[in-house]
């Protein structure tokens, strides 16, 4: 699975004291299967996160609602002895983030006074790290394919993210 978060870029000056919508965060994601998008996803954020290491840790949870149902289905698959694509006994789930403090959050459970606002519904995913179910890994920002689904981004990084997603 690849996340990212796009930090309030749809804030505009004129429009902020109006719309507080404008100061909202984006997530994205990609959940691929066999080398195959299999899923993946495009939204403002429901709260206004007040860093960008805040709104890519929220852009985490928000994917791994989405990748651990997935999960759960092929484990039950091969309980019933269904052959799905794995070399691996358990399904274990790589998650790709570019944001180095969204990165410490997921991995080092401890309460920081920066983020002891983020409540623990964003946590969930913590048990999938802590047994091994799942991990969370950094990728450079520029190799990151949900960057084109949280931002606008240059014709050539568009370009090179569709061709790494479709498998191309």
């Amino acid at each position: 699975m690849y996340a990212d978060a796009d930090f309030a870029g749809n804030w505009d000056k004129e429009e902020a004291a109006n719309d507080a919508d404008t100061a909202r965060s984006r997530s994205a994601f990609v959940i691929m299967y066999a080398g195959c998008p299999i899923l993946w996803g495009s939204k403002l954020q429901t709260l206004i996160a007040l860093s960008s290491t805040e709104s890519e840790y929220l852009c985490l949870s928000t994917a791994t609602r989405e990748v651990i149902p997935i999960m759960e289905l092929a484990k039950e698959m091969q309980q019933y002895g269904f052959r799905i694509g794995t070399t691996k006994p358990t399904v274990h789930c790589k998650v790709f983030e570019d944001n180095s403090g969204a990165l410490e959050i997921a991995t080092v459970h401890k309460v920081r006074p920066r983020t002891k606002h983020i409540n623990v519904q964003y946590h969930h995913f913590r048990h999938y790290v802590n047994t091994g179910q799942m991990s969370i890994q950094p990728i450079d920002t520029n190799e990151q394919p949900a960057d084109m689904l949280s931002k606008s981004v240059p014709w050539v990084k568009l370009a090179k993210h569709r061709l790494f997603i479709m498998g191309w």
